[in-house]
């Protein structure tokens, strides 16, 4: 599932890797294993940022791009099999319910690191 995340959300330009993590939800050390397999696989290259060298920017190679279609097809999919079963209304819904659940857990979180700091 985090495969597909990233190979959907690296633009055509290039994503700064730092930019993924927090889009995931994701801590670097998971987002480096995550990166690392991707590119092994021939998904993805990093390349160096030329203006700032503590950077590196995520490519998608032609097998990426590929992989990515795909993945959007499989989303795209999903998403009708759900508005089919539930209905727009009903799954409107639904994601209301599970964003505020998410902002509920991410404010719980956020406190939870303030106390430990």
């Amino acid at each position: 599932m985090s495969i597909g995340y990233v190979l959907l959300n690296v633009d055509k330009e290039g994503t700064p890797s730092t930019k993924l993590g927090p889009k995931m939800g994701m801590e670097s050390r998971s987002l480096t294993r995550i990166l690392n397999n991707l590119e092994e696989e021939g998904l993805i290259i990093r390349i160096q940022d030329e203006e700032d060298k503590r950077k590196m920017n995520v490519f998608l190679t032609e097998k990426g791009k590929l992989m990515r279609e795909e993945s959007k097809k499989i989303v795209l999919d999903f998403n009708q099999l759900m508005t089919d079963t539930l209905g727009k209304k009903e799954l409107n819904q639904f994601l209301q319910t599970m964003e505020k659940l998410n902002k509920h857990i991410d404010n719980q979180l956020v406190e939870l690191q303030s106390e430990k700091n």
